[in-house]
């Protein structure tokens, strides 16, 4: 039985979740409120949330909200005992919501991943995996990319030494998979187009050694302004940051060796680590995000130097949103040539997010 406290705090931050306020973010103001709460019990009440929004639609709507987070706790024992023991027909029909069926290829494998824990995914500064994996100890690495470590172990990551010194990001494997697909070299000039908080950003000048610039463009200054602390502490200069609302009016005349936009999308590669947003996220919201994603990659097409490259990443798996905007971008571009073959990246195949690359050139 869950312990009676964590149930507590974890139905308190429950009242405070809505369309509006998501998950992370909620526990995010509860922690900051209730700072004496120690980094198990936060582990501990950030699961229990988690994992009642993963199993939301077996709970007992009566119930108390303690009782129900109880139920989503034992139901998570009961499948991470035995997978087969919640049927694949169960999943389909209570796991996601009901149109997603018609968007996307929804397989028994990717139902039963997102039901599982997520891993946590670290990206190592070049050629300092080995170094990192022995000095946190917890860790794996995959074939996939050399620089990325799949973290086991339970310390707070932010308040190691290794984060404080600027030895390692967090970061999806599927995302630091984005940055292998770029591969921009030392010396380049890019424009990461949809910059967010730079994850991207910071991988893309990690590859340059600090050589050439990255623009970094958001319509937020606040996440901006996260890129540039996040920069200095990776001591990574080569990147300029300026706003960008996404519009046909960019925010440079400059041409560049290679773009990137990973846009924003219904985030359904990401519904395995952000389960609420399975139940706030519908049918409506892809067909308005895919006409966004479209104009985005038509907005910056005409700032490619010949022989540039275009890659278009999106956390989704929705056809739509993936193959549908890249077939329509490439009828609508002659000026430009497929790269390399378009890839989907699956979570029950990778351990991570979902995620959709596409890639062209601009013919010299």
């Amino acid at each position: 039985m869950a312990d009676s406290a964590n149930l507590n705090h974890a139905a308190q931050i429950l009242s405070a979740i809505s369309a509006e306020q998501r998950a992370d973010s909620a526990l995010r103001f509860y922690f900051e409120r209730h700072r004496y709460l120690g980094p198990q019990v936060r582990r501990a009440v950030s699961r229990a949330v988690f994992v009642y929004f993963r199993w939301l639609s077996w709970l007992d709507a009566k119930a108390s909200p303690q009782k129900r987070v109880e139920q989503a706790l034992a139901l998570q024992e009961r499948f991470d005992r035995d997978p087969k023991s919640i049927k694949t027909e169960a999943l389909a029909a209570r796991a996601v919501p009901g149109w997603t069926a018609a968007e996307m290829d929804v397989t028994p494998g990717w139902l039963q991943q997102l039901q599982r824990e997520p891993a946590l995914w670290l990206r190592a500064r070049p050629g300092m995996a080995g170094a990192l994996a022995k000095s946190l100890f917890a860790c794996e690495r995959t074939d996939r990319t050399p620089d990325a470590l799949r973290f086991t172990g339970v310390q707070d990551l932010f308040k190691t030494e290794q984060f404080k010194l600027g030895e390692f990001e967090i970061q999806d494997l599927s995302s630091q998979l984005v940055g292998v697909a770029c591969a921009p070299q030392p010396g380049e000039t890019w424009w990461d187009a949809c910059a967010g908080e730079g994850g991207k950003t910071l991988h893309l000048a990690d590859q340059m050694y600090n050589k050439g610039v990255v623009w970094a463009s958001d319509r937020h200054t606040g996440r901006l302004d996260t890129l540039k602390r996040r920069a200095a502490r990776a001591k990574l200069f080569n990147y300029r940051t300026v706003v960008w609302d996404g519009s046909a009016r960019l925010p440079t005349k400059t041409k560049f060796d290679g773009i990137l936009v990973d846009a924003p999308c219904s985030g359904v590669g990401t519904w395995q680590r952000n389960p609420q947003a399975r139940w706030t996220t519908d049918v409506e919201d892809v067909t308005e995000l895919a006409a966004t994603q479209l104009a985005l990659l038509n907005h910056v097409a005409g700032s490619l130097k010949p022989g540039g490259r275009l890659i278009y990443s999106v956390c989704t798996l929705t056809r739509r949103e993936t193959t549908g905007v890249a077939d329509a971008f490439t009828a609508a571009h002659p000026e430009l040539e497929t790269a390399e073959p378009a890839v989907t990246l699956r979570p029950e195949e990778l351990n991570a997010n979902g995620m959709f690359i596409a890639t062209w050139r601009r013919k010299a």
